[in-house]
């Protein structure tokens, strides 16, 4: 179904026409109508789902008739998790508000980035501002911000926010809102905590859920490539000085892997950035908007600091290090092959993950065929470490609680702060 038939207004549907969206998706189908009809909203929609233009399109509708900020005030306010889907946020508002009546005005606030700049910005009211807790907290105490007029509150990706241990900050945010206001809810998963964290805010809301298979475009070509986990690298220069993509999105699964790799790459001559959370946030956005531009072409990225990454025309994604599911497997791969472009996705298959990739191919009901590059085959003795390995049965009593990774998770982020 196209937006027109949404209740949208002109200056939107142009807006999203620039943008080549045509259909809208089955969450934008359900939430926009919920959300221009006064509603609060309960959607269970995962990233990739069009969520953002779901919440966004409908909050300026209905703005459009509305008042411009007071000085130091905002009348809507977005809370995300991180500084990247801060970012991202803003510039989807931006997009979409192009041809709005007047001049509107977002933010984007999250740590990591002098918060005078920000305490600037909002000296003269902000219509929409995306942010993240602590750093709005920050804001607060300084009494850079009101939040006494804000008449929408979006929260996106509501359990990763708690996963990071923000619920106090939350807690603290709500206090100051007024009550009489609209609630937005997003989140890809519904623990206790997003349950509870709904009760206490959300009044009668409308819910929607958007149940996500785990598809893959069939314009996407998927190869796995066995290697031995040391050569790696070494297979990684080859392709890069062989296939030679316009671009290259390397996944891998930590930091200290992705500044490996750039090392490595860099004394083979081959130029590419990092992407990951010890990165200043000038860094990250330096090293984002080169890849955006095209300036950069190779880029090694961890999950976290990936999330969110919206490139398009992206031919080539490259999985180094397997995710750690089926689900962030189709989130990796689905950067590439988009809106019925051609797009390629290759794995590194060792005898570590061997075992791990199987189930990744049971889960996404595909078997994809493995393949070896000549001068890098991968040997066909599993090493012994990782025989015992496999014929370990799991300690019992050893794996953590939720309540244990949650405790770990707010204490990671009392100890490094908001990233």
């Amino acid at each position: 179904m196209s937006f027109t038939s949404l209740g949208l207004s002109d200056f939107l549907l142009q807006a999203v026409n620039d943008l080549g969206y045509e259909q809208a998706t089955p969450i934008q189908l359900k939430a926009i109508p919920a959300v221009l009809e006064g509603n609060d909203l309960l959607a269970a929609a995962e990233t990739g789902s069009g969520k953002t233009a779901g919440f966004v399109l409908p909050i300026l509708e209905k703005m459009k008739v509305g008042l411009a900020p007071r000085s130091n005030h905002a009348n809507v306010l977005v809370l995300v998790p991180t500084r990247e889907l801060a970012v991202q946020v803003e510039e989807a508002v931006q997009q979409y508000a192009k041809y709005f009546p007047r001049k509107l005005k977002s933010l984007a606030v999250y740590g990591g980035v002098s918060i005078n700049t920000q305490m600037q910005a909002m000296r003269s009211g902000c219509d929409i501002v995306v942010a993240t807790p602590g750093r709005l907290i920050d804001l607060f105490k300084r009494n850079a911000i009101d939040l006494r007029a804000v008449h929408t509150l979006v929260l996106d990706e509501a359990d990763r926010m708690l996963d990071l241990g923000f619920a106090d900050e939350l807690d603290d945010i709500l206090d100051e809102l007024p009550e009489r206001r609209q609630n937005l809810l997003f989140s890809a998963t519904f623990p206790q905590s997003v349950r509870s964290l709904t009760q206490d805010i959300l009044d009668n809301p409308v819910e929607i859920v958007i149940k996500q298979e785990a598809t893959i475009p069939e314009q996407l070509e998927q190869r796995a490539i066995e290697v031995d986990r040391n050569n790696r690298t070494m297979l990684l220069k080859h392709l890069i000085k062989t296939e030679q993509w316009p671009q290259v999105l390397i996944f891998v699964a930590s930091k200290r892997t992705a500044n490996n790799v750039i090392l490595k790459l860099s004394r083979a001559d081959i130029n590419a950035q990092a992407l990951h959370g010890d990165l200043t946030q000038s860094e990250r956005s330096g090293a984002l908007a080169d890849f955006k531009a095209g300036r950069c072409k190779i880029l090694v990225a961890t999950d976290l600091a990936a999330r969110g990454i919206d490139i398009p025309n992206l031919p080539c994604v490259l999985n180094y290090d397997l995710p750690r599911s089926p689900s962030d497997y189709v989130h990796r791969i689905g950067r590439t092959g988009r809106a019925g472009e051609v797009g390629l996705a290759l794995s590194f298959i060792d005898h570590e993950n061997d075992n791990h990739f199987k189930v990744i191919e049971k889960r996404i009901k595909q078997n994809i065929a493995r393949e070896q590059i000549e001068g890098f085959e991968r040997d066909t003795i599993v090493p012994l470490e990782v025989r015992e390995k496999k014929g370990q049965a799991p300690v019992k009593g050893k794996r953590m609680s939720k309540k244990d990774k949650l405790r770990a998770a707010q204490a990671a982020q009392k100890i490094w702060g908001d990233k």
